[in-house]
């Protein structure tokens, strides 16, 4: 059946659905081009003419149809390479046919692939002055006559049944005068078939905006609710331990940022509310003082702490790290990780479980059932798009009463994403350097000034610093990365040879031992030089380390060429990034490489990243349907979702339970479309 293939193929198995299936473009029935004018800058063409003929050419594979069209001024020629029995169908030579399509230009002549088709009748003569919605649909779908036209007929045939009381108001009136926005039922209506360019704009207008708007709400319930209901440990003092640290153990005078996160900190854990705060900081900005003094206000206030990181050489960085500094003020901290000898791990278990042992810090093995804390008030994790929703709700549970939770990340949110993939969350963001470091010198090399690359190198080593070089993942082959990181182990071994250089080599197929032993070595400065692939990437710090060398740097996203940057620069020295790519660079890997060498603003660029890859893509985005937007993009419509923001936010102030009389449509829109909102305790 034709209804199961629209279930299958476009997910529509309401009216409701099919009138939110919106069209991709219209046709301007007033415009046909003539096959003189299309010339190698012409993207998208109409075109009306006679059919002169078609054949089938090729067998299996190769197969394909060809077919010429002609106006006035040339010819046209028209290719398939699928569905070919039911374009045949379709063509008539003789027939005046409407194509649509991209073109191109093949041995200097035009041609279309896959093009639209329509054959022009008398009743349907082009030139009519009217906008035509072009449906997106499937091959399958096309077989079975359900292109996209005869979607847009079955679009038009459901129209005339639906009237103003169907698509009911979901926008308070005050808000769409404010906006000046259409009418819900009107906007349907004109973006499926406008008679104008301007009624198809506000129609998208309004929709949009409707789409933004109603996930702010959503995103802002959540939040509104979990302040409001949701029962917390209660930190009620600023006790010995936060105190003792703060004014005499800090490594270094906090900067004005880390201070405002640790003042929002502390008011959310003195409400007996459970805190849920997401702490964004570029590479370098520290978040992990912040979270020690954290940890120390837990303590002070008779709970339990525990760090999770996601790899083993970050939470044995974070364990010397915080251990060094909290044995100071006679805190114990144990780390429990996979590699934990039995004998260590029951201990920790048993201390763990008396409520002797205050702060933990581990990977996902702290999540494990056998993991018993006595009384465990604050949770923070580390990298967190590194953990799945389930693995943090374990750490939740815990807990009779939910433990305050504070998820850190070192890829700096675009605000815009932040407010609609994290707007559940209350979030702080470190935006500030910490004083005395220096930014990264980041500059871009092709593969033929490989010598001279290394012979900076060889200079930077002979003042006593150390060097990454890093290999990109392709994951096309796990073999095929291991032999292009062993050719490029070789390769750097030929140019520093042995006993005068030593190098350490690091790589996910390594066992544990080895790559910890080869990381030590390089930490300890034993080896000069660290041949690596992006297994470093997050938590590796070698203050010595001055110079990041990134091979095939065209291959990296923007978020993981500035991760990888934030290995250097760690100490007081001058540090460098090298960009080594190919000669030949597509058009997205220029423009990566020219933001990556002009900025050293995390923020920045993860705003180019954004708009380069789209939300989807990013990584850290969260799964929770909050960008699954229809029409709307977070990158396109950034100042509508700004404003959608604002006035979700000033409206839930006024009524957060939209209970007032001109919101109460909006709240049974709600329950209609999701249900009663749920809303979740876990970061």
């Amino acid at each position: 059946m034709r209804a199961d293939l629209l279930k299958k193929e476009l997910n529509i198995f309401t009216f409701g659905d099919l009138l939110e299936h919106f069209p991709f473009r219209h046709i301007d029935r007033t415009k046909v081009n003539l096959v003189s004018e299309m010339t190698p800058l012409t993207e998208f063409a109409q075109v009306a003419g006679v059919l002169l003929s078609f054949e089938i050419i090729g067998q299996r594979a190769g197969k394909r149809m060809v077919a010429q069209l002609k106006d006035k001024t040339g010819i046209l020629e028209l290719t398939w390479f699928q569905g070919l029995n039911w374009v045949q169908k379709l063509l008539e030579p003789g027939k005046s046919y409407l194509v649509f399509g991209r073109v191109g230009f093949f041995n200097g002549k035009p041609q279309m692939v896959h093009p639209e088709l329509e054959l022009l009748t008398p009743d349907q003569p082009v030139g009519k002055n009217f906008l035509e919605p072009v449906y997106s649909t499937t091959e399958k779908l096309r077989s079975r006559g359900l292109g996209g036209r005869q979607i847009g007929k079955l679009t038009q045939l459901l129209m005339t049944q639906v009237r103003e009381k169907d698509l009911e108001e979901n926008i308070p009136g005050s808000l769409r005068s404010q906006l000046k926005l259409e009418g819900r039922y009107n906007a349907f209506r004109q973006i499926h078939f406008p008679q104008s360019e301007e009624e198809y704009q506000r129609a998208v207008k309004r929709l949009k905006f409707e789409e933004l708007f109603l996930a702010q709400i959503r995103m802002n319930l959540l939040r509104s609710q979990r302040h409001r209901f949701s029962k917390g440990v209660l930190f009620e003092k600023v006790g010995d331990l936060f105190n003792d640290c703060y004014k005499h153990h800090l490594p270094f005078e906090l900067t004005g940022a880390q201070k405002r996160v640790i003042r929002e900190i502390r008011a959310d854990t003195a409400t007996g509310k459970q805190m849920n705060r997401l702490l964004q900081g570029d590479v370098g900005s520290g978040k992990t003082i912040v979270a020690v003094l954290t940890m120390l206000l837990a303590v002070d206030n008779g709970y339990q702490a525990c760090l999770m990181a996601p790899t083993e050489i970050l939470a044995q960085q974070h364990y010397q790290s915080v251990g060094s500094l909290l044995e100071k003020l006679g805190v114990t901290v144990k780390l429990l990780t996979g590699s934990v000898r039995a004998a260590e791990r029951k201990k920790i278990l048993q201390e763990l479980a008396a409520g002797e042992l205050k702060i933990l810090l581990g990977t996902h093995a702290v999540i494990e059932e056998v993991v018993q804390f006595k009384n465990l008030g604050l949770v923070i994790i580390d990298e967190q798009h590194r953990f799945g929703v389930a693995q943090r709700a374990r750490l939740w549970k815990k807990a009779e009463i939910p433990p305050h939770m504070l998820v850190m990340t070192a890829t700096p949110i675009p605000r815009t994403l932040a407010m609609t993939a994290y707007g559940d969350l209350d979030y702080s963001v470190i935006d500030e350097l910490p004083p005395g470091r220096q930014p990264v010198t980041t500059v871009h090399r092709y593969e033929s000034q490989r010598s001279n690359v290394m012979d900076f190198i060889r200079l930077e080593i002979s003042k006593g610093r150390q060097v990454y070089i890093i290999f990109p993942l392709i994951e096309e082959s796990a073999k095929m990365d291991y032999e292009n990181l062993m050719k490029g182990y070789e390769n750097v071994k030929a140019y520093f040879p042995e006993p005068r250089y030593w190098i350490s080599m690091v790589h996910g197929k390594q066992p544990a031992e080895q790559k910890e032993l080869n990381m030590k070595r390089f930490v300890e400065q034993d080896t000069q030089i660290m041949v690596s692939t992006t297994v470093i990437e997050v938590g590796v710090n070698v203050p010595n380390a001055s110079v990041m060398v990134i091979e095939s740097a065209e291959k990296f996203g923007l978020s993981q060429l500035h991760q990888l940057r934030g290995r250097v620069g760690r100490g007081a020295e001058k540090s460098y990034c090298v960009l080594l790519t190919g000669s030949k660079l597509g058009n997205d890997a220029r423009e990566r490489i020219h933001i990556m060498t002009s900025t050293n603003n995390g923020f920045e660029i993860a705003e180019k990243d954004l708009e380069l890859r789209g939300p989807g893509e990013i990584e850290g985005t969260r799964q929770s349907g909050a960008l699954n937007f229809r029409l709307a993009s977070i990158v396109q419509d950034r100042d509508l979702l700004e404003t959608a923001g604002k006035m979700a936010v000033s409206l839930l102030e006024k009524d957060p339970d939209l209970v007032s009389a001109e919101n109460l449509q909006l709240k049974k829109f709600l329950h209609y479309r999701k249900g009663p909102v749920q809303w979740s305790k876990i970061a």
